[in-house]
């Protein structure tokens, strides 16, 4: 009989902490800081897909253009300006919107693909090959 007691009482307490649970906030994505040319309603998921853009373009990981967190260093600090990279970035994205605007004014229209993005010149490396 003391096993179906403490039986109940677990199941009691598990039912409880699952129906407490329910109401208690979830934790989100961060929300996106310091955004300078990206759009400044980007939410978390899609700055990351940009990143992983990025990544995949010039074949480098996040802390190419991040620097180490001061308070902890085994994450990155993806608001901080101390990396030099992230603001060649942010002048390599100008220098793509200006083309594609100038040269490609119908480049944001989907299925056109005549417009310079990072592959273009960086074909998967840090520095673009020059001829």
């Amino acid at each position: 009989m003391n096993n179906v007691k403490k039986l109940t009482v677990a199941a009691l307490l598990l039912s409880f902490v699952g129906v407490f649970s329910a109401f208690v906030p979830q934790s989100q994505d961060p929300t996106p800081q310091n955004l300078k040319v990206l759009p400044k309603n980007m939410t978390f998921q899609e700055v990351r897909e940009v990143m992983k853009g990025f990544n995949a373009a010039l074949g480098v990981k996040c802390d190419f253009c991040h620097v180490p967190s001061s308070a902890d260093p085994k994450k990155l600090d993806f608001a901080s300006d101390e990396n030099h990279h992230k603001d060649i970035a942010r002048k390599m994205l100008r220098m793509t919107a200006k083309i594609n605007k100038k040269y490609f004014k119908n480049h944001s229209k989907e299925g056109n693909a005549m417009t310079v993005t990072c592959v273009t010149c960086h074909n998967g490396q840090k520095h673009p090959k020059s001829i």
